[in-house]
């Protein structure tokens, strides 16, 4: 496993990052049967029998966490694979990113969701400028006491920022895992629900590969305050360019969701007759 550590005396850059093969940060969750690996390539398959998961061997608190995926090709109708960092307990935090498989010739979806305190619905739906079923595109949850940005291919397609001083609860205190799986949802993922998923092209196939995490490494009883900045250790997250977004990539950001945006959660009425008090302050 390639480690980078930097560390500078008065000046401390400090990233705990790793970029690995899958079995040196991961391991199957569930249904290992389901599992090919193809040399630096590992592929999780859905049948009609079972889907299948990996997670981290590690909890993490503030970093990067990054895959190239790419999704099931041809008809993908009622699948969906998910990948997404959370912690644990019925208080816990979550990033999602889900993407929703389609009929042939339909564009998948990719759906986000952020949970803080268990509490989610807070659901954002796009479109991709590009086919996601193709090629491999990498995909990434950069996450800092700021904010929590949601990456493809380094274009941020939404950002969740720390309103705390607007009485508005931040997930910064609990460690993630990692995690990824593909399995069946067609009573929702597909048009609500009413294109179910064709088992005669099964098996469905989504593969990964460039498995890459820069984040501060919590192991269980640990307290989270070792992945803060201090006067004597500096994270590169905590840096002042990590705590917005810059320029050119607000530019990034507008353009995605004029675009690819198809639905938030934001400016669901018919959900949220009275608009959810993050709404009201956050700028996309």
């Amino acid at each position: 496993m390639a480690l980078r550590i930097g560390f500078f005396v008065g000046l401390t850059l400090l990233g705990l990052g790793s970029s690995a093969k899958f079995d040196e940060l991961f391991h199957p969750a569930w249904a290992n049967d389901h599992f090919i690996y193809e040399g630096d390539l590992l592929k999780l398959k859905l049948d009609n029998f079972s889907g299948a998961g990996f997670s981290s061997k590690s909890n993490y608190l503030f970093g990067k966490v990054s895959m190239q995926i790419k999704l099931v090709e041809g008809d993908s109708a009622g699948t969906v694979t998910a990948y997404y960092m959370s912690s644990d307990g019925p208080y816990h935090n979550e990033f999602d990113f889900e993407f929703l498989g389609n009929t042939t010739g339909e564009p998948y979806l990719v759906q986000t969701n952020v949970y803080v305190n268990g509490v989610g619905n807070r659901e954002q739906r796009m479109n991709l400028w590009f086919d996601p079923t193709k090629d491999f595109y990498s995909y990434s949850i950069l996450w800092n006491q700021r904010q929590v940005v949601f990456l493809v291919d380094e274009t941020p397609i939404r950002v969740h920022a720390n309103m705390e001083h607007k009485g508005i609860p931040f997930p910064k205190d609990q460690a993630m895992g990692v995690y990824s799986s593909i399995w069946n949802a067609d009573d929702w993922a597909t048009r609500g629900g009413l294109v179910k998923t064709d088992w005669t092209h099964a098996p469905f196939i989504a593969s990964y590969k460039g498995f890459e995490i820069d984040a501060c490494e919590v192991s269980a009883g640990e307290i989270t305050n070792k992945c803060k900045s201090s006067g004597v250790k500096r994270f590169w997250w905590d840096e002042p360019t990590m705590s917005e977004l810059s320029l050119h990539q607000n530019h990034q950001l507008v353009w995605v969701r004029a675009n690819h945006l198809v639905y938030d959660y934001c400016t669901d009425t018919a959900r949220f007759p009275v608009m959810p008090v993050e709404c009201e302050h956050h700028r996309h």
